[in-house]
């Protein structure tokens, strides 16, 4: 229930988000000073959508928790930015009265769906846990040391955006603000827990809601990218690097997936070809009477 409602606030939210600052206008939560901060934000949120109504089908913990961790710390650590950067907020600023309205709702919805997570992941971990009833699907070992740079990678861009968004944020080839940095910073975070979990789970059977999402976020993140290709700094390092890793995400993806579901195709149910009868031997003549 939490991701299905989850899934129908980003879809929504994100989509705003998404299509209003592709037309070149700044809007979101607080003031931005370049639009693709919050249409960033807002692909992202696109991107994930899938995955999180691919929640509701799994039969165990294990099987979404390389998800649902993301997810937790996208919504507990947006709402902490929110408040942190409060002075940043269109409620506290002024402006129109949608923006106003709109900051209002994103610090409320966003609080009550962090609690909401939290409590929903204190009590998962709570029950006991079950022995998984199906044989695993391990990665490749070919596929282990990329997964390792790919999530390490968004993690310590994340944590570096978080912890020092000022000196982080001058690295972030387009410009950005504290607000802006920071929100960036919880969503690389989130990837690279992500990824990095997927490699600790070893097992691809339990990440198909994460391997949904991945690809959907790197193909919402270019397509944001490539409307505002113009207002990015391509030539330098992290342009550069920020083409790798949004390519590494969806590889992942569709890797990912296709290796699911070659490793879990049926065996073929056709009857096997019949075999014609050997001839029966005949039966010995008897030594008594020679018949």
């Amino acid at each position: 229930m939490l991701a299905s409602t989850v899934a129908v606030v980003s879809l929504l939210t994100g989509g705003v988000l998404a299509l209003v600052n592709l037309t070149g206008h700044t809007f979101g939560a607080w003031q931005s000073p370049e639009p693709l901060s919050p249409g960033l934000i807002g692909a992202a949120m696109l991107g994930v959508t899938p995955g999180l109504f691919a929640v509701g089908r799994a039969r165990a913990w294990e099987e979404v928790r390389t998800l649902v961790l993301p997810l937790v710390i996208v919504l507990v650590g947006l709402f902490a930015v929110s408040i942190r950067n409060g002075g940043e907020l269109h409620a506290v600023r002024g402006g129109s009265l949608f923006l106003v309205l709109f900051s209002l709702g994103w610090v409320a919805v966003l609080g009550l769906l962090a609690l909401c997570a939290l409590l929903c992941l204190v009590r998962q971990y709570l029950k006991p846990a079950r022995r998984p009833g199906r044989r695993a699907v391990p990665l490749p070992g070919w596929s282990k040391p990329f997964l390792a740079v790919l999530g390490s990678g968004w993690f310590g861009i994340g944590a570096g955006l978080l912890a020092a968004p000022r000196f982080w944020g001058d690295f972030v080839p387009w410009a950005v603000g504290r607000a802006d940095a920071q929100a960036l910073g919880v969503w690389a975070l989130a990837l690279g827990v992500g990824v990095l979990g997927s490699l600790a789970e070893d097992d691809l059977g339990r990440t198909r809601p994460a391997l949904l999402a991945l690809p959907g976020v790197a193909l919402a993140l270019a397509v944001e990218l490539a409307a505002r290709a113009t207002h990015v700094h391509w030539i330098s390092g992290p342009g550069l690097s920020l083409v790798t890793m949004v390519g590494g995400l969806l590889v992942a993806g569709v890797t990912g997936r296709w290796l699911l579901a070659r490793r879990t195709t049926p065996i073929s149910t056709a009857p096997a070809p019949q075999r014609k009868p050997e001839p029966e031997p005949e039966p010995e003549p008897d030594e008594r009477t020679g018949v």
